[in-house]
């Protein structure tokens, strides 16, 4: 699951990711599991209102690591 977004074009970061999928690019949304919620949830709300698949990711570090930066990260996407 992380490797596609290893690989693939990506976005990290909430307010990139809000953009990726309002501009209908997003494919996947990854969201870390240790985030804070407040972070997390509005971002999960808008998956399900455009028909986005969400995945769960344990940890902020994993997925920062995942997208390719030295930072933890609440929120990735993979985009087209």
């Amino acid at each position: 699951m992380l490797s596609e977004l290893k690989n693939g074009p990506k976005v990290a970061g909430v307010k990139q990711t809000k953009r990726a999928i309002g501009d209908g690019r997003a494919v996947r949304v990854f969201l870390a599991e240790d985030a804070d919620p407040r972070v997390t949830e509005p971002v999960e709300e808008l998956c399900r209102e455009k028909g986005i698949a969400v995945e769960h990711v344990p940890a902020m570090k994993e997925l920062g690591a995942a997208c390719g930066i030295a930072v933890g990260s609440a929120v990735a996407a993979l985009v087209h």
